[in-house]
């Protein structure tokens, strides 16, 4: 169950924090690296859906369920490689530490929905 909720929330949390950045003007490669960024958004997006899509097809026990949650863990784990480049140029140690974190659990997600029929 662990890799169900970490899979839904964190893929939740992803489109949050997209949508708070961008509403409030968080964003300066919208101007400096327009197509740089929306690939980058695109990519944000299709890892936060897979990982929504992940968490329900592991709670509601679909047999999908356990390969669309790897798929969506392969490409959490290289966002949370990627992305933590950005926030240490800009000095922000306090997301390097979230990325860091959150990388560790995605590992124990993805080490229990292996080990288990989770």
């Amino acid at each position: 169950m662990f890799s169900a909720w970490y899979a839904l929330i964190v893929g939740a949390l992803m489109i949050v924090q997209w949508a708070f950045f961008l509403a409030t003007g968080q964003v300066p490669e919208l101007q400096s690296e327009p197509y740089r960024i929306a690939f980058h958004l695109v990519g944000e997006a299709v890892t936060a859906i897979a990982l929504i899509g992940a968490g329900i097809g592991l709670l509601r026990r679909r047999p999908w369920g356990r390969s669309v949650a790897l798929i969506a863990y392969g490409l959490l784990v290289y966002t949370m490689i990627v992305s933590p480049g950005y926030f240490a140029q800009s000095g922000d140690w306090l997301f390097v530490g979230m990325f860091t974190l959150l990388l560790a659990m995605a590992g124990v997600a993805i080490v229990r929905l292996v080990r288990t029929s989770e």
